[in-house]
């Protein structure tokens, strides 16, 4: 499943990161790893960007950078 299908209240464990070059390592950089459990706090009305919890702190993704996150719903 990808970390743009899920839904506002959702966590999720990161699988894999299917992206490349800078917006990989960019992710990487702010904590966006395979393993990391991550939870979506909100979502704008359009569906772009979606707010995040991982590693304690909220980070801010566009909808094309979440397609590229692949993850696994954990309850």
């Amino acid at each position: 499943m990808k970390l743009s299908e899920l839904k506002i209240g959702q966590k999720a464990q990161i699988i894999s990161i299917n992206t490349k070059g800078i917006i990989k390592r960019r992710l990487m950089d702010m904590g966006v790893i395979s393993g990391e459990v991550l939870k979506v706090e909100k979502i704008a009305p359009l569906g772009d960007p979606i707010d995040i919890v991982i590693k304690n702190y909220h980070l801010s993704l566009r909808k094309a950078e979440a397609q590229g996150i692949e993850v696994e719903v954990i309850e």
